[in-house]
């Protein structure tokens, strides 16, 4: 089925509403999981809306909470998501850091009890295209052991980094520590196909390329115990200094069972011209022209900020079982 961006946001919204969110966070949760789709994301974009409405229903995401912030320090935003979705506090994290950023030159935001908070790079992305950078962490449900053990411990514990580049896109680096976000081993079961090997490890430990085994397993930290040990600090980033609960204490973002995740983000955003003032700019595309030098060089978020701006002008195909699963959810059990 093929649909223009605004028009599958809306349908979506709809959805969320028909179901007990409020309008207002509706809108910004369908904003998000199609700007993801339109990325190449899927596995955070419109397959995870079943689950969502799921969670709706059974309270495990509250559709009525509404995010509180609080300014405990002068340059530091607290921010409860009150166990609602993410993307409602995300959106007043941005709001509120970026005219502190320009008062301080550094600030940050500490967001609890919170849920899925989907493609980072989105929000990272968004205090480049203001003249800012911005670093975000975020932890999630336990599917990666430490180094050397065999329990989840840690989530895929995402970083993302987003630089303003003059005259360009930003730069936008989103990596998971894992070798490869959860989100993709669950499309694969989803397709009933197999992963790579290399992907994640079954319950004994031992590498497997059944999407099933794997869910049931740990993924593979990205690059060894050097991501293992990053996967730490993200942990102690985004739930040790937030509040929010740590990976091993929160529940499936996949299913309705259990109780609220409570997951956190931390996201700190720096005004570039703070310390190294206005030829800070030219340094910056002074790099990234170096970058782009080299043959075969790609400058990082170009490949998603390109699919993006093609599905802003020409709409995007969605698969139809997918399309069916979410129009059922219009339907009262």
């Amino acid at each position: 089925m093929h649909f223009l961006l605004p028009e599958l946001e809306q349908r979506l919204a709809a959805i969320f509403e028909f179901n007990g969110v409020l309008p207002e966070a509706a809108a910004s949760v369908a904003k998000g999981l199609v700007a993801a789709e339109a990325a190449g994301q899927t596995s955070h974009g419109l397959r995870r809306v079943v689950a969502y409405v799921s969670q709706v229903r059974t309270g495990k995401v509250r559709g009525e909470a509404k995010a509180v912030l609080s300014r405990p320090r002068p340059s530091f935003l607290a921010i409860d998501a009150n166990h609602g979705f993410a993307f409602p506090a995300l959106d007043l994290a941005v709001d509120s850091l970026v005219p502190l950023v320009r008062e301080q030159g550094i600030a940050a935001a500490a967001i609890h009890r919170s849920h899925h908070a989907g493609v980072l790079a989105l929000t990272v992305e968004r205090f480049a295209e203001q003249g800012l950078m911005a670093i975000m962490f975020a932890n999630a449900p336990a599917s990666m052991a430490p180094w050397g053990g065999k329990r989840p411990l840690f989530g895929t514990n995402p970083i993302a980094f987003a630089l303003p580049v003059p005259k360009q896109a930003p730069i936008v680096i989103d990596l998971a520590l894992s070798k490869v976000a959860r989100g993709k081993v669950m499309e694969a079961q989803q397709r009933g196909a197999p992963i790579p090997d290399d992907w994640a490890l079954d319950e004994q430990g031992n590498p497997t390329a059944d999407a099933n085994a794997a869910l049931r397993g740990t993924m593979a930290p990205a690059g060894g115990a050097k991501g293992a040990a990053l996967a730490l600090m993200v942990e102690v980033l985004s739930a040790s200094l937030t509040g929010a609960q740590y990976s091993f204490e929160a529940s499936s973002l996949f299913d309705d069972r259990g109780g609220p995740p409570a997951l956190g983000h931390f996201i700190i955003a720096i005004d570039p011209s703070a310390a190294a003032g206005p030829q800070v700019e030219s340094r910056i595309a002074l790099l990234a022209e170096e970058m782009a030098r080299e043959p075969g060089v790609r400058l990082p978020g170009r490949r998603g900020q390109s699919a993006r701006a093609k599905a802003a002008r020409e709409g995007i195909e969605i698969d139809d079982s997918v399309m069916q699963a979410i129009e059922r959810l219009q339907l009262r059990n």
